[in-house]
């Protein structure tokens, strides 16, 4: 009788790691797509952040939204990584070494509206993606970029504008 006591005031269950990652894997990697334009280098961060949730999965599955946690790891490595790649790229200036052309993208999604998405400042792009490929609420997107929702807004507007005005097509006059 003392075990069916015990049994009636453990912990809720958490989600396991396996069941966690079949279920946020894939729109992560979207998420890191967008935002590196690269599938490689998007795998290589999802995989990095899913190595660290793993290797803290008892603390990271006691959070009310763990996926937020896999998210922020995502884009703050992303930034790492273009950081890194900025400063690559001055060093191969210095020097002057040539590069080889990059081998053309033959992904199913628009990589002139990606492509362009990128050259945006780095919070409006953080911002895009997360709206448009994460399908995160404005309040969300401010969490994770760590600002106001009218900061979010404006970010999504002056991007908006800016891609339509890139890409030759009429802002729609969103938010």
């Amino acid at each position: 009788m003392l075990i069916e006591h015990e049994a009636e005031h453990t912990v809720p269950q958490r989600p396991d790691f396996e069941s966690f990652y079949a279920a946020t894997a894939r729109r992560t990697v979207a998420l890191a797509y967008a935002l590196t334009g690269n599938w490689g280098d998007a795998e290589d961060l999802v995989q990095d952040a899913f190595s660290a949730a793993h290797d803290e999965w008892d603390k990271v599955s006691a959070y009310d939204e763990p996926s937020a946690w896999v998210r922020r790891l995502v884009l703050n490595r992303s930034v790492s990584r273009w950081r890194r790649l900025q400063r690559e790229a001055a060093a191969v200036v210095r020097i002057g070494a040539r590069t080889t052309s990059a081998a053309p993208v033959t992904d199913p999604v628009d990589p002139q509206f990606w492509s362009a998405m990128r050259r945006l400042p780095p919070q409006q792009a953080r911002a895009v993606a997360l709206f448009y490929v994460d399908d995160l609420s404005v309040e969300q997107i401010a969490d994770h970029l760590q600002c106001s929702t009218g900061s979010v807004k404006t970010h999504l507007s002056r991007a908006r504008a800016t891609l339509a005005a890139r890409l030759g097509m009429e802002d729609e006059g969103h938010e």
